[in-house]
């Protein structure tokens, strides 16, 4: 199924060939105990559960939740609820998809499909890493500024040397990597739940809220250009993202088992999926946390601002915060300074998870690898050029419009994950579906089939459902009516190509499974006789 990597010195070139094992470097290298409790082998196997959650609490989805607290109150709880569940669906499919098959989820795409779609996916997968990363630039550029006082030049340059700080840790070995990012995890956990603890929210109301409701998905009312569905939208399109599927098919490889033992197989999969469940959970009570922030941290309509420069001044403004407490502790500067840790905390998280997850991408789709320091090089470098430009274009307008122009790169970049993330989930929907690809034992159950049919569809739906209004997001401010039509039109025809692909994609799947099944309809006839 897969070659392994030719024989040939390569060791002097930046780029070699690479079809042998997922991030073959720490697949496999980390030793699980066999015959113990249940809570160590639990640790043995958490980690990957908590890379992949970085993603799902990186700088792209703050503003987001802040904002709908500010908005709707406790309305969108629901909604955040319900996208981390799907999220915990998809990424316990992506972790038995690499133990059980020894292939992440590129790799396993492009054995089952076209050398001409593989390439068209990893077009799309790149393109949807690098408008990650230019949330994570932004979000560190404007911690350093706030920290330091850096100017946004040259912060959004340092950002380019935290490939040091990759570079660093890929000699310290995967699991001090994990165990990095878990600490970074509980410093950004750490600081919401400080800052919410004081601003003595109505759990009532909270507990009210992750009940759904036809209300947090309609149309009205419209508040700050915002309605309970477009909000509703943003916090599904920020925590269910497509790289984090690739991720977590190929860090779920790291722990040593054999492969030859179904049982032991089985056990990986209990457990990866376990520590995902764990970790997700913790995601999900950051996202929380910032939505009970917008509401009860505070003055309902107080942020006019929801950049992060704007959350950062409100949380240092007495005339914003919602009681005396924050009152006396704001006045210290210390809730703003802890927030910008935090921001600086999930910036660096983002680094790891997003080199990491281009390698796999890269080495899955075209079989090219490159050292994990050159890679985060060239996508941060790419990912800088639009920030440069966009602090360059506005560095003669006031702070505040700045401060709006940033922020609204940042959430427009975001709009491609909604374009990027059904080619990812429906490839992994079918593989995993499949029992000539995953075997009979580990194939989805039928409850799991029909919920992920459920969240795939209805998250592609609701992704290109928004597709207009992000285009003409794009214009800014007072667009013309011509401008409008023309950006639905061109919407439009992007949710056309979308659609196209996905049915090429389907297409090949199936054609791909068929053919699988029957050569293993055939090898089984061969041993009965």
């Amino acid at each position: 199924m897969m070659k392994e990597k030719p024989e040939a010195n390569h060791k002097h070139k930046l780029i070699e060939y690479a079809n042998g094992p997922s991030l073959e470097e720490i697949n496999s290298t980390v030793k699980v105990p066999k015959g113990k409790s249940f809570w160590r082998t639990l640790f043995a196997y958490s980690g990957p559960g908590a890379l992949v959650a970085v993603g799902y609490m990186d700088p792209g989805n703050w503003s987001t939740s802040i904002t709908g607290g500010q908005n709707f109150g406790y309305l969108l709880m629901s909604i955040i609820l319900i996208s981390s569940l799907i999220a915990m669906l998809l990424q316990n499919m992506a972790a038995k998809l690499g133990i059980v098959t020894q292939m992440d989820l590129a790799q396993a795409i492009r054995a089952r499909t076209s050398r001409r779609l593989g390439i068209v996916l990893w077009i799309i997968t790149e393109l949807a890493i690098m408008a990650t990363d230019i949330a994570e630039v932004i979000g560190a550029a404007i911690a350093l500024y706030l920290l330091f006082r850096i100017p946004l030049v040259i912060a959004v340059f340092l950002t380019v040397l935290d490939v040091l700080v990759l570079l660093l840790l890929t000699k310290i070995g995967f699991r001090k990597i994990e165990a990095v990012v878990v600490c970074l995890i509980l410093v950004i956990l750490l600081v919401f739940v400080y800052q919410v603890a004081l601003s003595n929210p109505d759990w009532g109301a909270v507990i009210k809220g992750l009940v759904p409701s036809a209300t947090s998905v309609a149309n009205h009312p419209t508040v700050n250009g915002m309605t309970p569905l477009s909000g509703a939208l943003g916090i599904i399109g920020a925590t269910v993202m497509p790289h984090n599927l690739y991720l977590h098919s190929a860090v779920s490889q790291t722990r040593k088992i054999n492969h030859y033992d179904e049982e032991e197989v089985a056990t990986a999969v209990r457990f990866t999926q376990w520590d995902s469940n764990i970790q997700l959970s913790f995601a999900f009570v950051v996202n929380a946390l910032l939505l009970i922030m917008g509401v009860a941290v505070f003055k309902s309509g107080a942020v006019k601002d929801p950049s992060f420069f704007g959350l950062y001044e409100a949380l240092s403004d007495p005339s914003t915060l919602s009681n005396s407490v924050l009152i006396a502790v704001a006045k210290s500067g210390i809730l703003s300074v802890l927030f910008a840790i935090a921001l600086l905390a999930s910036g660096q998280n983002s680094t790891i998870t997003g080199t990491l997850t281009g390698q796999v991408i890269m080495e899955g789709f075209v079989h090219m690898k490159m050292p994990l320091w050159a890679r985060r090089l060239v996508t941060r470098l790419l990912s800088v050029i639009p920030v440069l430009i966009c602090v360059a274009l506005t560095s003669h307008l006031n702070t505040i419009d700045q401060h709006e122009a940033l922020n609204n790169l940042m959430n427009n970049s975001q709009v491609f994950l909604a374009f990027a993330l059904p080619f990812s989930m429906l490839p992994l929907l079918m593989l995993t579906n499949s029992q000539a690809e995953m075997g009979k034992r580990f194939k989805n159950r039928t409850w799991v089939e029909i919920l992920g049919w459920v969240s795939v569809i209805g998250l592609t739906f609701l992704n290109l459902l928004n597709l207009p209004d992000a285009f003409v997001d794009f214009l800014g401010d007072n667009p013309s009516q011509a401008s409008i039509q023309h950006a639905h039109w061109a919407a439009y025809l992007v949710i056309v190509i979308i659609l196209l692909l996905l049915a090429w994609c389907v297409a090949d799947l199936n054609q791909s499974n068929q053919r699988l099944q029957k050569r293993q309809a055939l090898k089984n006839h061969q041993e009965e006789e």
